[in-house]
C-alpha cells in the first residue's frame, strides 16, 4: 500500500517496504493493533524475548502521527519532574527523563538510518512571564543529572536566529530525526526478529474468547491471540468506542519551506537544534531535509483541514523569521495528536490480556518508543515493571461535541497567551 501523505517525510523517505495484508485466519501469542512507535517498539521487544507477535495496521507502518510528526526526540512528559514525583513517584520521573536516551540508543543498536542527531532541544519563550517557569524546569531536570542550560536573551536569539525570544532553556538529551525512516526501521527490525507485520488490515471488532481474543478485520480475516495490545493513539477506531472517547484528536499542522540558502542556514538555527516555544498553543520548528525550515503548530479539531489553519502556521513562521516572508512553502501536511484531559499518557488494562496505551499529548516520539518497549517487556515477563499505573477507561463527557468545545479552548488559550507580557 502506498504512503500518500504529502509531507516532507514521505517525499524524502527511503524506499518503503510492502507489508502484506492479513488475508487468511491466523493465530499468534500477542496481537498488536497499530504500527506506530508504541506498537512496533512493543513488537520488537516481544519478538526479541521469543514471543510470537503479529502487528496489524489499517494502513502502513507510520501512516499516522508516527510518520508525520516534527521529528523532535524530546524527553519527559508535560509535567515538570517535581510534579511527576508527586503524581507517580521517582521511578516514573527517571523513566520519563530517559526516553530520549532510550530512543537514540535503540536507533544505534538497530543501526536505523534516520538522520538522528543528539544536538539538543530548545524551549524558547516569547513572553517574559514564562521565563521563571522555564528556568525552574531546567533546574529541576539538572538536579536529576540532566545536561540542561538556562539560556539568556542573547543566547537564545543566536541559537534560533530570531529576535522574537526573551530566553529559554536547552536540553542536551534531545535532538531531531527523520520520523518516517525511524518508524520504518523499527518495523523492519521487528520483522527481522520474527514479528509478522500486516498493512492494510483494519481491525473492526474485538471478540473476547474463553482464553484470549479474536480480532475481526475489515477484509473478513481474523486472528486469535492470547494477548492484545491496542496502540492506535489519535487514530483509534470504533472497535473500542469508549477508548476513542477518552482522547481529543487534535490536528497538528506543519509546513516546510524551499531549501534555505547557505547564508540563511548560517543564521537560522545555525546548530540545527530543534525548537518549541513556551506558549500554551506552542509552535515548533527545525531544519529538515534539504535544508528546509519546518514549522508546525496546533490547528482545528475537524476531520477536514482548512486552508486557514495553514495560514495561521505560516503567519507564525513569518513572525519569528520575517526574512522568510517571501520563501516558498513547498510542503504542507497535518496529522492527529491524541490529547488527554490531564495532559498525561494513559495506560489501560480492562482485562489481564488486553493492554492499551495512548495519549502522548504531542510528546510521543521518545515517550511512545520507550513505553512500547516497557509494555513488550512486561507482557513477556510480568515481573518487569511498567512506568505508569493502569487507569480506568473513562470517556470524556459529550465527546461527540469535542470539535466545538476544543475549538473554544484553543481560542481561550490563544487569548491567555496574548494577554501575557
Amino acid at each position: 500500500m502506498s504512503y500518500d501523505i504529502a509531507s516532507i517525510w514521505a517525499a524524502t523517505a527511503h524506499k518503503r517496504p510492502n507489508f502484506p495484508s492479513l488475508d487468511t485466519n491466523a493465530k499468534t501469542d500477542v496481537a498488536i493493533i497499530g504500527a506506530g512507535f508504541t506498537g512496533l517498539s512493543a513488537a520488537l521487544h516481544l519478538a526479541e524475548a521469543g514471543t510470537d507477535v503479529t502487528v496489524l495496521d489499517s494502513r502502513d507502518p507510520g501512516f499516522g502521527a508516527s510518520g508525520r510528526n516534527g521529528g523532535q526526540v524530546i524527553p519527559g512528559i508535560k509535567y515538570d519532574p517535581d510534579e511527576i514525583d508527586r503524581v507517580y513517584g521517582e521511578e516514573t520521573t527517571e523513566f520519563a527523563g530517559r526516553t530520549a536516551e532510550f530512543t537514540f540508543d535503540l536507533i544505534r543498536r538497530l543501526a536505523i538510518d534516520c538522520n538522528a542527531q543528539r544536538n539538543g532541544w530548545i524551549q524558547a519563550s516569547v513572553k517574559s512571564a514564562h521565563l521563571e517557569k522555564l528556568e525552574s524546569r531546567a533546574r529541576q531536570w539538572e538536579k536529576r543529572g540532566a545536561p540542561t542550560e538556562v539560556l539568556s536573551t542573547d543566547q537564545v536569539q543566536v541559537l534560533t536566529g530570531s529576535d522574537a525570544f526573551k530566553g529559554g532553556w536547552l536540553d542536551s538529551r534531545a535532538g531531531p530525526l527523520h520520523p518516517l525512516n525511524y518508524v520504518t526501521g523499527l518495523a523492519l527490525a521487528a520483522q527481522a526478529k520474527g514479528a509478522a507485520i500486516h498493512a492494510d488490515t483494519k481491525a473492526i471488532r474485538l471478540e473476547k474468547l474463553s482464553s484470549g481474543w479474536r480480532i475481526h478485520t475489515k477484509s473478513g480475516a481474523s486472528i486469535t491471540a492470547a494477548h492484545v495490545v491496542v496502540a492506535t493513539n489519535g487514530y483509534s477506531g470504533e472497535f473500542l468506542p469508549k477508548l476513542r472517547a477518552t482522547v481529543i484528536p487534535a490536528n497538528s499542522f506543519q509546513v516546510a519551506t524551499q531549501p534555505l540558502s547557505p547564508d540563511q542556514l548560517s543564521r537560522i538555527l545555525p546548530r540545527q537544534t530543534p525548537v518549541s516555544d513556551s506558549r500554551r498553543l506552542a509552535n515548533y520548528f527545525r531544519i529538515g531535509p534539504e535544508g528546509r525550515l519546518m514549522f508546525g503548530g496546533r490547528g482545528n479539531f475537524r476531520d477536514d483541514p482548512a486552508a486557514d489553519d495553514y495560514r495561521k502556521i505560516i503567519a507564525g513562521l513569518h513572525w519569528i523569521y520575517p526574512e522568510l516572508a517571501e520563501a516558498q512553502i513547498a510542503f504542507r501536511w497535518t496529522g492527529r495528536v491524541a490529547m488527554t484531559y490531564d495532559h498525561l499518557p494513559h495506560l489501560h488494562q480492562p482485562f489481564d490480556d488486553l493492554t492499551i496505551a495512548l495519549g502522548y499529548n504531542g510528546r510521543g516520539l521518545a515517550l511512545a518508543s520507550a513505553l512500547g518497549a516497557a509494555i513488550g517487556r512486561h507482557i513477556a515477563d510480568r515481573s518487569q515493571p511498567l512506568p505508569f499505573e493502569f487507569s480506568k477507561i473513562n470517556p470524556l463527557p459529550l465527546h461527540r461535541l469535542h470539535p466545538y468545545y476544543a475549538t473554544m479552548a484553543i481560542w481561550y488559550y490563544r487569548l491567555r497567551d496574548m494577554l501575557e507580557s
